[in-house]
């Protein structure tokens, strides 16, 4: 089952012509500079914006085929959308506005009110108008109503763009929990990255109205476009792994990872629990002997795949640690004094206390 979606249009000086698919259910990030054209290709996946020529497939079904002549309407296509600035009724309450949803949903019912206001925390705000809620109250609200249109498909425009840091962390437990518990797909637009760590399996990178690169998440983390917007302090690697178990004489969970093991902070996860792990380059140390009588609680073996210049005084290596490849960064003359090449031996390094963690959905071992 797949989303396929491929458009071309003009408006004005900007011109789109995008073409990517990823496999449903699962998140894909829509992730650029503004104005590269992200919201655009939501428009045009809700039908709320008809390209000069495309083709949009949602699973079995087609929602346009220009060549064709078939454009569903909007109102038709289950597609449920949240925009960044929510769009609710203010003069009705959370319960009126999830009602007026429920009214306008077509399709077999899969969620119905007290799901949703279970998943999203509403019920101790389901008497008050909305315009009483905070932000980040607003927000959730405005996902459930999407929601309760039955939708094949969640589509989240910069959803959390307008709240602070606070706000933003408040909510993205929540559409963790869509994720997970109702497997439905999302199309998501950021320009956040740690938005997209959270949340995303598939990111579709756009720049100037075209897509430069597609892939799972662990891919396009290696990927030197997205490096360009991210920017060096964000750069690394993002690879899944598996709860191995608790250890509480170091209060760390043990988790696998390619062909070895490493130790997060993060406690209360099942063993068999999918947890995605991001280690950036600036955290990971590299040497070419086995590390002995260290205070650094992670030790990865691996083989040097890559080596690119990243600027003028560091580099960027890649490792090889058997089934996923990690970054470093060190300095041009680290790596001559460790004479690091493609095919060397080496271990990376990183304390457990750099490592950052988030689950996914639980899988068996």
């Amino acid at each position: 089952m797949m989303l396929s979606v491929a458009a071309a249009c003009r408006l004005g000086s900007f011109t789109l012509n995008v073409s990517f698919e990823f496999p449903t259910p699962g998140v894909v990030a829509l992730f650029g500079r503004s104005g590269c054209g992200k919201t655009t290709v939501t428009n045009i996946i809700a039908g709320l914006l008809r390209p000069d020529s495309g083709c949009v497939i949602l699973d079995d079904t087609v929602l346009l085929d220009s060549q064709r002549r078939i454009a569903v309407r909007p109102e038709l296509r289950r597609i449920g959308y949240v925009f960044q600035d929510t769009r609710l009724f203010p003069h009705l309450s959370v319960a009126a506005n999830l009602a007026y949803a429920q009214k306008r949903a077509i399709g077999p019912p899969y969620v119905d009110v007290a799901a949703v206001s279970r998943m999203l925390d509403l019920v101790p705000m389901m008497n008050r108008r909305t315009h009483q809620l905070s932000g980040g109250e607003r927000q959730r609200v405005a996902i459930g109503r999407a929601l309760l249109t039955q939708p094949r498909l969640l589509v989240l425009d910069e959803p959390l763009a307008a709240l602070d840091d606070a706000r933003r962390e408040d909510v993205l437990p929540y559409l963790e929990t869509l994720r997970d518990q109702l497997a439905i797909p999302m199309v998501y637009v950021t320009h956040d990255f740690a938005e997209v760590l959270r949340l995303a399996t598939h990111i579709v990178l756009m720049e100037s109205g075209s897509v430069t690169a597609m892939g799972t998440v662990g891919e396009m983390s290696l990927n030197p476009a997205l490096r360009s917007i991210i920017g060096p302090d964000a750069v690394g690697s993002i690879i899944d792994g598996v709860v191995l178990g608790f250890d509480p004489s170091s209060n760390l969970t043990r988790v696998r990872v390619g062909e070895g093991e490493i130790n997060v902070q993060a406690g209360g996860l099942a063993a068999g629990t999918a947890l995605r792990v991001q280690l950036l380059a600036r955290d990971v140390i590299v040497s070419t002997q086995l590390p002995r009588h260290l205070s650094v609680r992670n030790s990865l073996a691996g083989t040097v795949t890559g080596l690119h210049g990243d600027d003028d005084e560091s580099d960027l290596v890649t490792i090889d640690i058997g089934g996923a490849e990690i970054l470093s960064r060190i300095t041009k003359a680290a790596t001559r004094e460790l004479s690091l090449k493609p095919g060397v031996k080496a271990w990376a390094l990183v304390k457990s206390v750099s490592l950052r963690g988030h689950a996914f959905a639980a899988r068996p071992l």
